[in-house]
């Protein structure tokens, strides 16, 4: 299960959104209400965990690590 992030649409101008977090398939369509309360929501993206490049391999051997890839 994979979890999103969605916030409410104000339905004033000025008026802040609320997010919230939600537990959901990767097959099942995103909300278009507030589980609770029908409020109007959208479902943000966010950048997730992706790799960052820090981690060095032990050896460079059969690797890339021209430095273009950023594994360097």
């Amino acid at each position: 299960m994979a979890t999103y992030i969605y916030e409410t649409i104000p339905a004033k101008e000025g008026e802040a959104p609320i997010q919230f977090e939600l537990q959901q398939s990767m097959k099942d369509a995103p909300l278009t209400a507030h589980p609770e309360t029908g409020v109007p929501v959208r479902r943000l993206i966010s950048g997730g965990l992706g790799f960052t490049g820090s981690a060095k391999p032990e050896s460079s051997a059969g690797s890339c690590c021209s430095g273009s890839c950023g594994c360097h």
